[in-house]
């Protein structure tokens, strides 16, 4: 399966590489066979209808162009005009001629790059010497009345040697006939050679595509197939195996990154099942062993002494008890995790929920001889869950007071910020946290170095941390071995806009 996989996507690459150069060479010679002639003729067209339309208005800036006292009989006003070099620039390349109503020719000029005119055949002399064009043959006289009857017109005279030629005729004001024409070169033979050259030319870019394509695909499918590989040794359960990531930052790079950082949660997550194991087996080992025990002294042995029994049935409820909170703790965590505990957010003033949790803890701290430093005499609104808010609280007094240090120390601080949000704080002085474990510290299960071996299941602080990202609030720690640490979090400023649109 992993050959034919990665063969489908390579074809795949392949196939649309060579594709489009297939595609590409189809309009090449579209373009340069099937099209070049008629490009070519609506260029040469284009050309022409701008010289008529330019000597056509020229001619209609004068009354009359005859004047039969000159000895060309053509207007010399007007016949100074056309000689400027910005109509004689037109002409380059072109047979011009100005006839008038009665299809005599006034003035022509024939500069034709091929020197034959097929629409004023040139005289020739016995010795085969060519004479002056034929100005007013049949077949131009024709034109010139078809032209001034019919309006303008436009064609294609092609000759005995497959000369070809455009013409062009204007009609001006019913008075004069301008007809302009040039040669069309041997376009059409030119795309015939460039039609026997695409094959070969066809041939050899299918070649380099191929090869192209190939090594293209290989390139491109080689972290495909790291990522294809790793992702089979992840699900034999090698949660260890990483892929190279690029330097570059393209999506396959991000792809590579992405996977290796889904391997390392995956191996995380991993890690605290295994711890999840250890320690609640262990937790439910004890508890279970002494209600085990205690339940068996109690119908065998203990019989009638009351006392005794009352303190062995005393410890199994305790233990019951310690069963119940931690079944009760596993499934509140899963039901903020998984989204099912509704909140049910009101406005109250979160400095007031702090103290009265902190009350609950005072006489605790009395008696261990603690000192529980309290700061909540500013008012903090905020809206959210109470019952939910009340839990975080507690459970970070409680992991402070239960790693509480040498002096005694625990405070507890609520304290509005200029934005509008409450930061609550709650610190210790006790051992502090590892740098390592500090990323992994709200993480369920999971206990730090400092905390191998003690009784619990570590859901206090991953219950804490689902509630408070259940209400979208920034949380932390800040922690230095020796020194203590302080755990808070951040209640956003209720939106006061909402409420009063309510």
């Amino acid at each position: 399966m992993k050959t034919k996989a990665l063969g489908t996507i390579r074809q795949k690459l392949m196939a649309f590489v060579v594709l489009l150069c297939v595609l590409l060479l189809g309009l090449v010679w579209l373009l340069n066979v099937w099209l070049l002639e008629p490009f070519y003729t609506h260029k040469v067209h284009a050309d022409l209808q701008r010289t008529a339309d330019a000597f056509s208005l020229l001619i209609q800036k004068y009354e009359t162009l005859e004047d039969p006292s000159q000895p060309n009989g053509i207007s010399p006003d007007f016949y100074s005009a056309v000689q400027q070099t910005e109509y004689t620039s037109m002409l380059l390349g072109k047979c011009i001629e100005i006839a008038d109503s009665n299809y005599t020719c006034l003035l022509g000029n024939h500069a034709l790059s091929s020197g034959q005119c097929l629409l004023h055949p040139a005289r020739t002399t016995i010795f085969g010497d060519t004479g002056i064009p034929s100005w007013n043959n049949q077949n131009v006289l024709a034109y010139r009345s078809q032209t001034l009857r019919d309006g303008d017109m436009y064609f294609t005279l092609t000759g005995q040697n497959g000369m070809r030629q455009m013409v062009v005729c204007k009609n001006v004001q019913n008075r004069y006939t301008v007809i302009v024409s040039t040669d069309l070169e041997r376009v059409g033979q030119a795309g015939e050679v460039i039609g026997q050259q695409v094959p070969f030319i066809a041939a050899v870019l299918l070649a380099v595509s191929i090869l192209g394509a190939y090594l293209f695909s290989k390139w491109f499918t080689k972290p495909i197939t790291e990522l294809s590989s790793a992702a089979r040794e992840v699900a034999k359960g090698n949660y260890q195996v990483r892929v190279r990531e690029p330097k570059n930052s393209d999506e396959l790079g991000q792809l590579a990154r992405d996977f290796n950082t889904m391997a390392a949660e995956v191996d995380h997550t991993s890690q605290l099942q295994r711890d999840l194991l250890a320690n609640v087996s262990h937790d439910l080992r004890t508890p279970l062993t002494l209600i085990k025990g205690y339940a068996e002294t109690v119908r065998d042995l203990t019989g009638d002494d009351k006392e005794k029994r009352t303190s062995q049935l005393d410890v199994i409820v305790d233990e019951t008890d310690r069963l119940s909170g931690l079944v009760n703790s596993v499934m509140e965590l899963s039901k903020y995790s998984s989204g099912t505990m509704k909140l049910e957010p009101v406005r109250f003033d979160l400095a007031q929920l702090c103290d009265e949790v902190a009350d609950r803890y005072r006489n605790i701290c009395e008696q261990n001889g603690y000192h529980l430093e309290v700061d909540t005499d500013q008012v903090c609104m905020v809206k959210a869950d109470p019952d939910s808010m009340s839990r975080v609280i507690h459970n970070l007094l409680s992991n402070a007071i239960h790693h509480i240090g040498e002096d005694g120390y625990v405070a507890l601080s609520a304290k509005p910020q200029p934005d509008g949000s409450t930061r609550v704080e709650i610190a210790d002085h006790g051992p502090g946290i590892a740098k390592e474990d500090l990323p992994y510290i709200f993480d369920k299960y999971y206990r730090s170095r400092a905390d191998a071996g003690k009784v619990g299941t570590g859901l206090g602080l991953s219950i804490t941390k689902a509630i408070l990202i259940s209400h979208g609030y920034a949380f932390g720690v800040d922690s230095e071995l020796g020194k203590g640490s302080t755990f808070w979090f951040v209640a956003s400023a209720p939106d006061k806009s909402k409420e009063e649109s309510s």
